[in-house]
């Protein structure tokens, strides 16, 4: 069957990029997006020019709550769509992503993207340097458990913005330096938001891909020696180069065991089901143009080199 009716869940940078590009696919999508009453009927002016921008582009709100509606409450209102979105990240803390998966799937929606944008976690396994994973696993089972709802992971990487800000620690353009997590053989893959959302179109627009297995895609795929001599190009001279090795980053994370960005650190410096061959993607095979990390910058920041 089409996909006509697409509700996303959230309207944070992914959201808003993935409605985006619904909009612009020549496919026509009854678009909608669910949004806390609060955001609704915000007077704050960003707020209002955010959901006008929406309005705009055709995009119903609907009024929900990830935390404060039970899971009944939101399998109604999941029901009215053929496709649930989730773009909601990881800001609503533990149990999120199986509240709003068993409530896709008790609403019996024929087709179901998972906020699993990210990483492999099936390489990764459970018990990695990140609690939250498992859970993304959980999610995994919870899908393969049923066969009512068609499901389709897009496992994208690292979001290409996060190599370049500095509060990720890994590259801060001003110095400039360049931290390397595990090892600089280390490999990292990374898609910009606007580009998965125009691969989130496409696949909507064909939902025989929906093949209840995860898809990966990229915008790039790069060492963090690489990423380095990128940061050399952007700026035009050598930049300081630092590695952060697996066992400092634990380390620091049993000194600071609230701290997220350890366990990412750790994670992504394992190097395990973070990085995969960008000529064999989805996005590659169907020849879906990209950014890799060096046009995303040279795009995005404000640079002093060539």
């Amino acid at each position: 069957m089409a996909i006509s009716s697409v509700l996303v869940v959230g309207a944070g940078e992914l959201g808003v990029a993935i409605l985006r590009s619904l909009w612009q696919h020549p496919d026509h999508f009854c678009l909608s997006v669910l949004l806390r009453p609060s955001s609704i009927a915000s007077s704050d002016p960003t707020k209002v020019a955010d959901l006008n921008k929406l309005r705009s582009w055709g995009v119903a709100f609907v009024a929900g709550d990830l935390t404060d509606n039970t899971e009944d409450q939101l399998s109604e209102i999941f029901s009215a769509f053929d496709l649930v979105i989730g773009c909601t990240g990881f800001v609503n803390g533990p149990g999120t992503q199986l509240k709003l998966t068993r409530s896709v799937l008790a609403a019996g929606v024929h087709f179901y993207i998972p906020w699993q944008f990210g990483v492999d976690y099936d390489a990764i396994g459970r018990g990695s340097g990140h609690d939250l994973f498992d859970e993304q696993l959980d999610v995994r089972d919870l899908l393969r458990s049923q066969q009512r709802t068609r499901w389709a992971i897009l496992s994208t990487g690292m979001f290409t913005s996060f190599l370049f800000t500095p509060a990720m620690g890994i590259v801060d353009i001003g110095v400039p330096s360049v931290r390397a997590l595990g090892s600089w053989d280390t490999a990292v893959t990374v898609t910009a938001p606007y580009d998965i959302g125009q691969i989130t179109a496409e696949l909507v627009a064909r939902p025989d891909s929906f093949a209840n297995t995860p898809i990966f895609v990229a915008g790039d795929t790069l060492t963090y020696a690489a990423l380095a001599d990128i940061v050399e190009r952007l700026v035009g001279k050598p930049v300081t180069r630092s590695l952060l090795t697996v066992e400092e980053a634990r380390s620091n994370l049993s000194r600071d065991p609230d701290n997220a960005l350890f366990k990412y650190y750790i994670v992504f410096g394992q190097g395990r089901g973070v990085a995969w061959d960008k000529t064999k993607t989805w996005n590659a095979q169907l020849g879906i143009p990209v950014l890799n990390a060096e046009q995303w910058a040279r795009k995005h920041l404000a640079l002093t080199g060539p």
